[in-house]
């Protein structure tokens, strides 16, 4: 770039000089480009001084036609224009701006502001798109009402859809016609939506408990119009879930959705009109995994409960961005664990968290929930802000406790209803409602990285005292400056020797009870003793994950090897058969790598028999239980991930298990096998296991375990059992592999999500060649660079999940994977910057890669024309720029 981009800093926030309380857009769509007219009422800031202040407006790829100030056109003298915006210069203290600009929506392929995907227009505006659209104060401090006109073409686009409500239509002249829309809300221009196409609507209604009824639409290609019937079952439960557990309701008459096939993220939480991706709207069992359908419950309810903590309550700038999406990211958690299972839901975020956040966290992409600086602000969408943002959330529940919770939720509605504002204000409600001291917890909001916690624990026989040393230190086992201590809760409970649960009594204290206590760590070390403990208790320490934290104790395999089977927080019995299966597993690898033959630990082998023998268990947590730690997060146990001998560990693992335990897996996998589909809670648990079962049967690609593959393949009625039969086959060079692929192809050719599936499937095999396999798909028809659905589905799935594959030691991953970056970049800045972190863990490979992977981020980052985006992602990663 001519000019290395500068970044903004969360110090130099400023309140805007001027307000714009009210906009009225009108759109003339027309086939090529589109005119936009906008009427925006202005007021100068009263709290700041800007009497003799210019006002910028934010523009990009904007040609201006026409600009007046309070119906007189402006003079040439009073303004300037940039590629970058509008200044007005010395505006008077209140006035009206009219500014007519036009844009080309087909040429965007951004996909940020106005654009057209397929036949459709739509918008995009989070974090940074509305500038794109007009000339504007386009922050999110800048509240205001909107009132909104479309034109188009009435055949081609007969759906105008935008915020609010429907005031008005009509017909023009020309075969066009007009829909008129106004939004009661002051929204910021994030928030703004604007879709225009021939659409079909899945209809529905909601009463709320205070007897208001509102309309439900689901907008889609007349083509998916069969497919929205769970999105509007998930959209129905999400509200009544909202308004039982937090006593908020939706205020318009009307809320609806749009699925369109180019988007760059899941979901828009736009006010009252939310756009999604298709992949997040459009299931059947023949096409949606059961996953595919649990995922699309959590994210209708996600963007549906930004109407209350993101909308009517919003940030007052991009720092804040946790402020919404980590309290929503919670939020829909919870909603998913109260519908389905608490243990399993707990699990799988906390496997994302491990995999992708950790990593993020220990690297050079690490940054706080609430960044200091960005160069580009769509860089810090970042499972950081969103994931541990949620952790950050859950721990205030978890210290205040569930009714406490409610309380501070209602102080931060009651004190900000239609205010921009910031992470402090929700701790400050958070605190004031329960009358407590939060200070300490801002460190979670400023300091990086994943604090380390060390236990150990001593028992006095003598005196029946147990003690328990915490410790915590830095991210890099660093010892903690002074008074920089994080605020953690430490969720534990105490085992006797039959496994039960013992009363937990701290020192001073007369009642006890038995089970899970939460003990608050504030300082860098704390004691905390037990008292009357009989025994030599086991500890269970972070039940549930209390805290987002790394724990180092040490826990003997034994130890392990007996919370696996008796734990009776479920999380935590996972996580000992985690722990346990990383530490052996690592073991396994050294052997290798010192050329001895790798065997699994007699413990882990009994504690895996005890689950297997575990009729009373869940099947979707068993399942989970019985698969092994995935090679991502086995390799972040390691100082230089060992990428070839971690794959051979696990993939001997899996073998040894299905050898040893093969007439159990079988028993499991016939007893689970259900003759119907059915989509009830037990056929789901059913299934998986019945899978988890199938993956060890065929570890060791013996003809009968391909005949099972093939058989299942072949019978499938569903997607979750087609697609789980399908990557088994992909992983043996068999000419059943190829025919079901053939199959699966034929059948779903014509159905983007499933080709997706398709495409991801060949792009996760643990081959080596599989590199190859995923260049020539690059070349295949159905690819396209332009649809960011198709790129992650084949590019991003390869670079994130297939880490033998990718890593392979010629290097040939990283330069496809850049090649990508590369070709994306110049179409789509912010789908490149995504895939590009990718290549942001060099520094934690061998020599070769290492040196591989930087040589492609050099190559991204030096070229002239790489987005802010790309630069900034490659510079951070190169060590180029501050954290």
């Amino acid at each position: 770039m001519p000019q290395s981009p500068q970044p903004r800093f969360r110090r130099d926030y400023r309140p805007a000089p001027y307000a714009i309380e009210r906009v009225d857009l009108c759109f003339e769509i027309r086939p090529g480009e589109t005119t936009v007219v906008a009427k925006l009422s202005v007021r100068r800031n009263s709290e700041v001084d800007a009497a003799s202040a210019d006002l910028v407006l934010d523009g990009e790829s904007l040609h201006l036609l026409e600009i007046s100030l309070d119906g007189h056109p402006l003079d040439e003298a009073r303004y300037r224009v940039a590629a970058t915006g509008l200044t007005l210069l010395r505006p008077p203290a209140s006035f009206e701006l009219r500014t007519v600009v036009r844009i080309s929506p087909e040429n965007n392929s951004a996909l940020s502001g106005l654009y057209r995907s397929s036949d459709t227009y739509c918008t995009q505006c989070e974090a940074e798109g509305f500038r794109r659209i007009t000339f504007f104060l386009d922050r999110p401090d800048i509240m205001s009402v909107y009132r909104t006109r479309i034109e188009a073409d009435k055949i081609s686009c007969p759906v105008l859809l935008s915020n609010g409500n429907r005031v008005a239509s009509g017909d023009l002249e020309g075969g066009r016609h007009w829909v008129q829309w106004e939004d009661p809300s002051p929204k910021p221009s994030y928030l703004f939506a604007l879709v225009a196409g021939n659409l079909r609507c899945h209809r529905g209604e909601h009463t709320t408990p205070k007897g208001r009824r509102i309309e439900l639409e689901i907008w889609v290609d007349p083509s998916d119009l069969a497919h929205c019937g769970h999105a509007l079952s998930s959209l129905k439960k999400a509200m009544r879930w909202d308004e039982e557990n937090y006593g908020l309701e939706y205020e318009l008459d009307i809320y609806m959705i749009v699925a369109v096939s180019d988007f760059n993220m899941g979901a828009m939480e736009n006010k009252g009109l939310n756009v999604f991706n298709t992949k997040y709207v459009l299931a059947d069992p023949a096409t949606a995994t059961d996953d595919d359908y649990e995922n699309i419950e959590a994210v209708i309810a996600h963007e549906y409960f930004h109407n209350w903590t993101g909308n009517r309550v919003t940030c007052r700038d991009w720092f804040q961005l946790t402020l919404k999406e980590g309290l929503t990211v919670f939020r829909d958690q919870s909603f998913t664990a109260d519908l389905r299972s608490d243990p399993v839901k707990r699990i799988l975020d906390v496997k994302t968290l491990r995999a992708v956040q950790f990593a993020e966290d220990a690297g050079p992409m690490r940054h706080p929930i609430r960044p200091e600086s960005y160069i580009e602000m769509n860089n810090f969408y970042t499972v950081t802000v969103y994931n541990k943002g949620a952790e950050v959330v859950r721990m205030y529940r978890t210290l205040l406790g569930r009714d406490g919770f409610r309380k501070g939720m209602d102080t931060y509605f009651a004190r900000h209803d239609g205010h921009a504002v910031t992470c402090d204000d929700f701790r400050a409600a958070m605190a004031d409602a329960n009358e407590t001291d939060l200070r300490q917890f801002e460190r979670w909001y400023d300091q990086a990285g994943t604090p380390i916690l060390r236990a150990e624990g001593r028992y006095h026989p003598q005196s029946e005292i147990y003690e328990l040393d915490l410790e915590q230190i830095g991210p890099q086992g660093e010892p903690l400056p002074e008074g920089r201590a994080w605020h953690v809760p430490i969720a534990m409970g105490l085992l006797d020797a039959d496994g039960q649960d013992i009363p937990l009594r701290l020192e001073g204290e007369v009642d006890a009870s038995a089970g899970t206590r939460v003990l608050e760590l504030r300082r860098a070390r704390q004691t905390f003793r037990f008292t009357r403990v009989k025994d030599p208790p086991t500890p269970s320490l972070l039940r549930g994950f209390s805290a987002p934290v790394q724990l180092r104790s040490e826990r003997s395999r034994e130890d392990l090897a007996f919370l696996m089977r008796h734990d009776s927080d479920r999380f935590n019995r996972w996580d000992a058969g985690q722990t346990l299966a990383t530490s052996v597993l690592l073991e396994m690898a050294g052997q290798l790598r010192n050329g001895v033959t790798a065997k699994l630990d007699p413990l882990f082998l009994s504690g895996f028999e005890a689950l297997l023998d575990d009729t009373a268990a869940e099947g979707s947590w068993l399942a989970l239980a019985l698969t092994l730690p995935d090679e991502h997060v086995l390799g972040q146990a390691m100082d230089i991930v060992d990428v070839d001998n971690l794959h051979l560990a696990r993939e001997a693992a899996q073998r040894e298990l299905s050898e040893l335990f093969g007439a159990r897996l079988t028993r499991i996998y016939a007893d689970n096998h259900d003759a119907t589909y059915s989509s009830e809670k037990r056929a789901i648990d059913r299934r998986r296991l019945k899978n988890t079962a199938l993956r060890y049967l065929t570890a060791r690609g013996t003809s009968a375990s391909i005949a099972l593959a093939w058989n299942q393949f072949e019978a499938a009625d569903n997607m979750s059992d087609s697609e789980a039969a399908l990557a088994q086959l992909l992983d043996m060079d068999t000419p059943e592999r190829d025919r079901a692929l053939a199959v699966f192809y034929a059948r779903w050719r014509e159905v983007p999500l499933a080709l997706d599936k398709w495409f991801s499937l060949q792009a996760l095999p643990q081959r080596i060649h599989t590199v190859a396999r995923v260049r020539t798909l690059l070349s295949h028809d159905d690819f396209n660079l332009s649809n960011p659905n198709r790129v992650r589905s084949l590019v991003q799935a390869f670079s994130t999940r297939n880490q033998v594959g990718f890593h392979s030691s010629d290097g040939a991953g990283y330069a496809l994977l850049a090649d990508v970056v590369v070709a994306v970049d110049a179409k789509n800045p912010q789908l490149a910057a995504r895939l590009s972190t990718g290549l942001s863990q060099w520094r934690r490979f061998d020599g070769r890669r290492s040196k591989a992977m930087k040589t492609q981020l050099e190559r991204i980052a030096a070229r002239p024309q790489v987005s802010r985006d790309v630069f900034e992602i490659a510079g951070r990663a190169l060590g180029r720029m501050d954290r």
